[in-house]
């Protein structure tokens, strides 16, 4: 079968938009075309008579099955259709399709020019069907121009309120709507906190541009925590979790399970210092869920998954498999509990736990044995008055 051929052309929010010539030249000839129900509001006057319309909604497997037995398809996407649009869907699904792009400008560069910005540093996220994660790494990560394509979900308002939940108020934000529509196009510009009571029209997006950096420690001293019941020995100390971070190596993982995380302490530093990480972090005491909120918005750590069950009675495969974990709490469980942790452990995964005894240290060695692994590292660490830590890491 011949390899099926894309023409996918940009286009802005205006109705008296001109195209390229070729571009025009792909409309009047095409016979089957596609794209949102907004690119066809905009664009279905210059349609040929007794064109075919497929209109891209989700989920986006039925948009691809309509699209076989068509060898040919003209699609209408906005602005850049290879910036977070519709060309890079099409690659992922069909690899060996013929694509030929008409891109014109996208809406965040048609923001940054009303705003006479230079735009070539500006750290580009998309919000719109995606999760929090690329974004809140922008924030962590104290990128000083951020442009953000949103959706109706997470809109200017919904994002301004997230950045204040965690302490992210040192931005000014210029709300870009209608772009590209000479009637209804506005730029508006504000403090995170009037932006979460701003109604912006849809579709818009936003830039961002700090007016100074946020502090970020290496290292946070454990009286800035919230502590379960105000016991200090209820949380790693600061020197022990660097440490253990270090033992851990989470520069090179993806994904990082916190087991028994209590005051979240190891979590939110794992999350401030490396913020390119999927963290997910269990603990079974009810108290943790509001100490993990407390202190994740104290020091700016957004996007922490925590997890308030036993561990041992969880199904871990609906969690992202982890390449890094940390043994915080084994509750006298550490045998099951570094079984299960082997059945989810991607190659090349470390496990480190952290043993206040003889006992427990042994207990670890046995259960490390038994899964088949070896101790790779000790580390033996105190801490003023503070009984001495074993860090130990298996590999």
């Amino acid at each position: 079968m011949s390899r099926q051929v894309f023409e996918i052309i940009g286009i802005s929010d205006n109705p008296q938009q001109e195209l390229q010539s070729d571009a025009l030249e792909a409309i009047a000839q095409g016979k089957v075309f596609s794209g949102g129900k907004r690119h066809y509001e905009l664009m279905r006057e210059r349609l040929p008579q007794g064109a075919k319309w497929i209109e891209i909604t989700v989920p986006l497997a039925d948009v691809f099955r309509q699209y076989k037995g068509h060898k040919e398809i003209v699609v209408f996407a906005s602005g850049d259709p290879l910036f977070y649009g519709f060309a890079a869907t099409v690659q992922r699904e069909l690899p060996d399709a013929v694509i030929k792009v008409f891109p014109t400008f996208n809406s965040l560069q048609m923001l940054a020019h009303r705003m006479l910005l230079p735009y070539q540093d500006m750290h580009a996220v998309s919000l719109t069907g995606r999760a929090w994660k690329d974004f809140q790494d922008a924030l962590i990560n104290r990128e000083k121009l951020i442009g953000v394509l949103t959706d109706h979900t997470r809109t200017p308002r919904a994002i301004a309120s997230m950045m204040q939940e965690y302490g992210y108020d040192n931005y000014t934000i210029t709300v870009g709507e209608c772009m590209g529509n000479p009637e209804r196009e506005k730029v508006t510009t504000m403090t995170v906190a009037q932006t979460m009571f701003y109604e912006a029209c849809s579709p818009n997006c936003m830039i961002l541009q700090m007016n100074e950096p946020r502090g970020r420690l290496m290292g946070i001293p454990e009286e800035r925590f919230e502590l379960l019941d105000g016991r200090v020995n209820m949380i790693t100390k600061m020197p022990v979790r660097l440490a253990t971070l270090a033992a851990l190596e989470l520069g090179r993982r993806r994904s990082f399970w916190d087991i028994g995380f209590c005051t979240g302490s190891v979590s939110i530093e794992a999350r401030l210092q490396f913020p390119h990480l999927v963290v997910t972090a269990f603990e079974k005491r009810p108290e943790g869920e509001n100490l993990m909120l407390t202190n994740s918005r104290r020091f700016g750590a957004p996007g922490i998954n925590g997890v308030i069950a036993d561990f041992t009675e969880l199904d871990l495969t609906v969690y992202p498999a982890p390449d890094a974990v940390f043994i915080g709490g084994h509750g006298g469980h550490m045998a099951d509990m570094l079984e299960q942790i082997n059945n989810v452990l991607l190659p090349g995964g470390v496990i480190v736990f952290n043993s206040v005894s003889d006992e427990s240290a042994e207990m670890f060695r046995q259960g490390i044995e038994h899964i088949g692994k070896h101790i790779t590292g000790c580390t033996r660490i105190a801490v003023d008055e503070h009984n001495p830590i074993l860090i130990m890491k298996a590999e």
